[in-house]
């Protein structure tokens, strides 16, 4: 099985959670017993191992760094000058696994045939390949900080995190978008980058899906539907998507999976339903409000400043996507429904928007 995963946080787990990912994610655990600095310390899901066990030959990977209110516990600073030094740090490490051969940048079509091939021919050895997003737009002092970005290999941004954001409202927010996230969707249209538009708060999503032109697809998101929240997508957003031709990620993080899952307090024997085939009915969700399996990918956002303590029951690791699969075939998903779900739908966005 090859999977492509359009969102996992690679850079924040080596350099805030200070984690060596080419050790296996049951080494890291084991490094991490006893330490409570961090949520999901000592439950980790996500290492290249793991990766490599369950398919992950491309990934979307995250700088992420923002200057929010209320900040969090990570990935939050107090200035951009400091969001924008993070960034650059991440982005480092990135390269430093690329000299060692964990990791290949994909910044185009010809250099995306290029690594698939070699991944197809030597899976075990290749390189994963990677395409590289920000998550929230906090980071760049200026909007000259985004074109150096794009010659950096940056290929896809959304504009908000959570909170009160320097270009854009989260989630957890309401209102428009301001002048100057106009201006920085204006530049991402010049560059030809993809808009994400996971994490908008709903008057912003709107407003920023008529402004914006170039490609747009939304990299880990489930259903309001399902779970009633502003951080899932409601179906008339849902539709508006898909007319753009995006292609949406199903997330893995279990309080978006099932409702009434509060983080931090509710464990799996609170709600053993919380599952992965409560997972799949997103899945069943997408495609049954679309007529078609083409808009759905996975995004799964594991170890996204959590571990396993809040994944669905039946995923204790990032290889345990094996498992979605079989849950998803089980449901009477066919063989070219769960390639384009696991892989070939972005492939797909990313080829027309490429070429």
């Amino acid at each position: 099985m090859f999977v492509f995963d359009v969102h996992l946080d690679l850079s924040l787990n080596a350099i805030e959670y200070n984690r060596d990912l080419r050790r296996s994610a049951r080494e890291i655990r084991e490094i991490e017993a006893g330490m409570t600095d961090l949520k999901g310390r000592g439950l980790g899901t996500v290492a290249f191992p793991e990766m490599r066990e369950a398919g992950i030959g491309l990934c979307v990977a995250t700088q992420l760094a923002g200057c929010m209110k209320p900040a969090g516990p990570v990935g939050s600073w107090n200035s951009p000058e400091q969001a924008h030094a993070m960034t650059q740090a991440q982005l480092a490490w990135y390269r430093a696994m690329e000299d060692v051969g964990e990791l290949r940048q994909v910044r185009d079509w010809p250099e995306m045939e290029a690594h698939l091939e070699a991944w197809h021919a030597d899976p075990a050895h290749a390189p994963i390949g990677y395409l590289l997003s920000l998550e929230g737009a906090d980071s760049l002092r200026t909007l000259a900080d985004l074109e150096s970005s794009w010659k950096q290999g940056l290929r896809a941004l959304g504009p908000a995190h959570y909170g009160k954001g320097r270009y854009a409202l989260g989630h957890d927010q309401e209102g428009p978008l301001s002048e100057q996230g106009r201006e920085l969707l204006r530049e991402m249209d010049r560059l030809g980058l993809i808009l994400d538009a996971t994490h908008l708060c709903d008057q912003t999503f709107w407003q920023a899906i008529d402004l914006f032109q170039g490609p747009v697809w939304a990299s880990h998101h489930n259903c309001r539907a399902l779970v009633d929240d502003p951080r899932q997508l409601a179906d008339e957003q849902i539709k508006a998507l898909a007319d753009r031709g995006a292609v949406i990620g199903i997330a893995f993080d279990v309080w978006m999976v099932v409702p009434g899952w509060e983080r931090g307090v509710t464990t799996h024997a609170d709600k053993p339903e919380a599952n992965l085939e409560a997972l799949a009915d997103h899945v069943d969700h997408y495609c049954q409000l679309l007529g078609t399996s083409a808009n759905v990918g996975i995004g799964t956002d594991l170890d996204g400043g959590y571990g396993s303590e809040q994944t669905p029951a039946g995923l204790d690791f990032i290889s345990d996507l094996r498992d979605f699969r079989a849950t998803l075939e089980r449901r009477g998903y066919s063989h070219d429904d769960l390639e384009g779900i696991f892989h070939k739908n972005f492939l797909d966005f990313l080829k027309k928007a490429w070429t």
